[in-house]
């Protein structure tokens, strides 16, 4: 038997959640690994620890001498202009060169692959299905777009029989996929700078759902076709008689195989109901018995800033990602019904000009429901500004008297300044690094 050849790789863009997990992936497939990015992070750090050489410079120059040959195969995110040096002389050369999204669907190409896809709740919902694979000791590999709490690689697994994957519609990347089970969690227009009009967005999840080759689900309501999910609807996978627990949720499930009762989730939120019906849903129609798949909900740990719960002194203090309307919706209603009659503020960063201007009255209505709202500058991530979309014409665009705009490093100021007892700091961008240095001073939850 032939062993499988070895190449050396050049990720460009590197410290980005989805190309690091990659970079693992070859790294521990036996590849020589190198990379790239603009600057250093807490994961380009992990990943040089791990034996991965990385470099900040984009020059060509740059480049060792063992990264200038023709066999070096590249791969690039999105983020990565391609006017960028180093990437114009890999093309000008000739070398195999792949963004991240078509390099993903290489790697799943002759496995049985496992997709989420979805506005909301990929990230979530993979790792709740991931957290089911390792504790029924499934042979798989999970490439995720966040950390699962307390472990620091987002690439999981024992074994490559299946791959568990986010389906990211951002650039139409899912389209490259072709999975055998999929999920799509959530249907709202988003990244509208790509894909200019709702009905383009959606077209592209059509397009995705043909090209699942056996089973899919889709959450109840959404206009496709596939095995559904909900929580207190008609749904395939059913969640009902909800009730409250300390550690989350207990209710009861009916599914096409049975009806159980007394299911626990030890997660806040019911958006995090859905999250796991579906990869319920997905690990059952992909093989696995539910009398294993339920009991390891109990134990599932969380994903770094989605509804992580801290104790600051006598507050507590919500962190997530949530840069979506819908999912602050969904944070708040949280904060109602684990938090309800407590005085709330709200700490967040927009995340790109383009998404705050697409969803400006969205954005208006749902933050005017906290009692105070505190706003960071717009993080731009891969933009440029537009005129007339700033954190401060949003601000005062707020029909509310306890609001106020302050510069990332301020956060701590509002824990201690604020009446509110409960707080939610949310955000995309770099508001993550910021609480990231607070949290010495959390207990969690």
């Amino acid at each position: 038997m032939t062993k499988a050849p070895k190449h050396t790789y050049y990720f460009m863009g590197i410290g980005g959640v989805g190309m690091s997990a990659l970079a693992r992936w070859c790294l521990r497939s036996g590849h020589e690994v190198y990379g790239y990015d603009k600057t250093p992070s807490e994961i380009t750090a992990q990943l040089i620890q791990e034996g991965i050489k990385i470099t900040f410079d984009s020059k060509t120059s740059a480049l060792s001498h063992n990264l200038l040959g023709a066999d070096v195969r590249v791969v690039y995110t999105a983020a990565i202009d391609q006017s960028h040096p180093q990437l114009a002389y890999y093309f000008a050369q000739g070398n195999r060169v792949m963004k991240r999204a078509q390099f993903l669907a290489a790697c799943c190409a002759d496995k049985k692959t496992l997709a989420v896809a979805g506005t909301h709740g990929k990230t979530t919902t993979a790792a709740i299905l991931t957290h089911i694979f390792t504790k029924t000791n499934q042979s798989f590999t999970s490439v995720m777009g966040g950390f699962i709490n307390h472990n620091s690689s987002n690439l999981i697994g024992t074994g490559s029989e299946t791959f568990i994957v986010e389906a990211d519609e951002f650039d139409r990347s899912f389209l490259h996929l072709h999975p055998s089970f999929a999920c799509i969690t959530s249907l709202e227009p988003d990244h509208l700078d790509i894909y200019k009009t709702e009905a383009a967005f959606l077209e592209a999840f059509v397009q995705f759902s043909k090209q699942v080759e056996q089973k899919l689900i889709v959450a109840h309501g959404l206009p496709i076709s596939g095995l559904t999910f909900g929580v207190e609807v008609a749904a395939d996978y059913k969640a009902f008689n909800l009730q409250t627990t300390d550690e989350g949720y207990r209710f009861d499930l009916a599914t096409p195989t049975g009806l159980f009762k007394a299911v626990c989730l030890n997660q806040l939120g019911s958006h995090n109901i859905a999250n796991a019906l579906a990869a319920i849903a997905l690990a059952e129609q992909a093989g696995l018995e539910m009398e294993e798949i339920l009991p390891t909900l109990k134990s599932f740990p969380g994903v770094y800033r989605r509804m992580n719960l801290y104790r600051w002194k006598e507050a507590v203090v919500i962190d997530d990602y949530a840069h979506h309307p819908t999912e602050i919706q969904r944070v708040f209603e949280t904060l109602q019904s684990f938090f309800p009659g407590q005085r709330n503020c709200v700490v967040f960063q927009p995340h790109l000009f383009s998404r705050t201007r697409d969803f400006w009255d969205e954005f208006l209505t749902v933050l005017c429901q906290f009692d105070e709202v505190v706003l960071m500058e717009i993080y731009p991530a891969r933009e440029m500004p537009i005129p007339g979309i700033t954190s401060k014409i949003l601000l005062d665009g707020l029909a509310h008297n306890q609001k106020k705009c302050i510069p990332k490093t301020e956060i701590q100021s509002v824990l201690e300044t604020s009446e509110a007892s409960v707080f939610a700091l949310l955000g995309a961008g770099d508001i993550g690094t910021e609480i990231q240095q607070l949290k010495p001073q959390f207990t969690s939850l």
